[in-house]
């Protein structure tokens, strides 16, 4: 583990974990690897628009069909209320005789990370021990805390005690995120031809070959695009075209491949992107003795502070890039400015 002196600004650790960047970007920092998008680097994405032709790069909301697990629902729509009647199709003159105004407003009931969506840096921390003192505590990138920074009505690690809220993360929430206004340079990396349907992972040598046949540069502050070929798969059951899609049984990055975590880090890349769930390979997960059973989101969201987005729309896409030649574009895809909220639906567009 890497040390640091301590100051009042940076109390909540004196140690990082190893292959962290904790402190790098300042005590406080909130958005990680996002810093790495820099007005030069943003500038580097719009020289890539040279068509002015966009690409919506986000899943209808309630996509996936059915979603994949009861913990996360897909939209649920309904009127808002002006006294007793539901807004929607309302005519005022039923209030105001004479006034001609129809009004429709609403109101949505969803989980935040249902469909396309971004993780934020609360959404996946560690049990670790930032002081060195042989106390391990729910932590999060920079050394944020549970309890403290990202509060929940449970303490878990202290017998289950209740806490009052409000609750939310008070620090790394995805408004942290949006307030960078994630725009910059997308590289997009095609892996659907060379892996197909089913589990596979995606490992350090998988990938620089890939990188090196497609002639595709990845320089620091990009946006890495993943596409698996998942997006077309949940679009054809959303259709009612196709099977249902196991999100399990499906290629992403190996995480468990410390080679292809080392490249992560030292590739200077800003945030990730697939078009799968996870974007790690959760069939390869077998939970470990000990350790960690999502070893890139470990590696990204709580070491490096590298945002991963998940079930992005990529096919349309990368199929125009490769049929001219191709990779890189201009990537807008801001979260929800959501204050304390630790994921977000987004309506991603790509430019090129």
């Amino acid at each position: 583990m890497s040390k640091m002196a301590g100051t009042k600004e940076q109390d909540r650790w004196s140690v990082r974990p190893e292959g962290s960047n904790w402190g790098d970007f300042g005590p406080n920092d909130q958005v990680g690897r996002l810093n790495l998008i820099t007005p030069e680097r943003r500038l580097g994405g719009f020289a890539e628009v040279r068509e002015g032709k966009v690409f919506c790069l986000s899943l209808p909301l309630d996509c996936p069909r059915g979603g994949f697990s009861a913990l996360r629902t897909p939209p649920v729509l309904s009127p808002t209320y002006r006294g007793d009647d539901p807004m929607m199709n309302l005519p005022y003159c039923i209030h105001a005789e004479g006034q001609t105004d129809v009004l429709c407003d609403d109101r949505v009931d969803m989980a935040l990370q249902f469909s396309t969506q971004w993780d934020s840096l609360a959404h996946v921390g560690s049990v670790f021990d930032p002081s060195g003192q042989g106390r391990a505590v729910v932590t999060y990138y920079n050394g944020f805390s549970g309890g403290a920074h990202v509060h929940g009505p449970i303490d878990y690690l202290d017998g289950r005690a209740a806490c009052e809220g409000p609750f939310g993360a008070r620090a790394l929430g995805i408004e942290t995120m949006a307030e960078t206004c994630v725009q910059g340079r997308g590289v997009m990396v095609d892996v659907a031809e060379d892996f197909g349907e089913g589990l596979a992972g995606i490992d350090h040598p998988a990938m620089m070959a890939i990188l090196e046949r497609d002639n595709v540069v990845i320089e620091p502050g990009d946006i890495l695009c993943l596409r698996t070929g998942m997006d077309r798969a949940l679009l054809r059951h959303y259709r009612g075209e196709g099977s249902a899609v196991d999100p399990i049984q499906w290629p992403g990055l190996d995480g468990k491949d410390t080679r292809l975590l080392d490249w992560i880090t030292t590739s200077g890349i800003a945030a990730i992107v697939s078009d799968n769930m996870g974007v790690e390979a959760f069939g390869l997960r077998k939970r470990p003795p000990s350790g960690s059973a999502m070893p890139l989101h470990e590696h990204c969201l709580f070491k490096l502070g590298l945002p991963l987005g998940e079930m992005f729309l990529l096919g349309d896409l990368a199929d125009w890039l490769r049929d001219h030649g191709r990779s890189r574009f201009l990537f807008t895809g801001p979260p929800l400015r959501l204050p304390g909220a630790v994921g977000s639906p987004v309506t991603a567009v790509a430019t090129v």
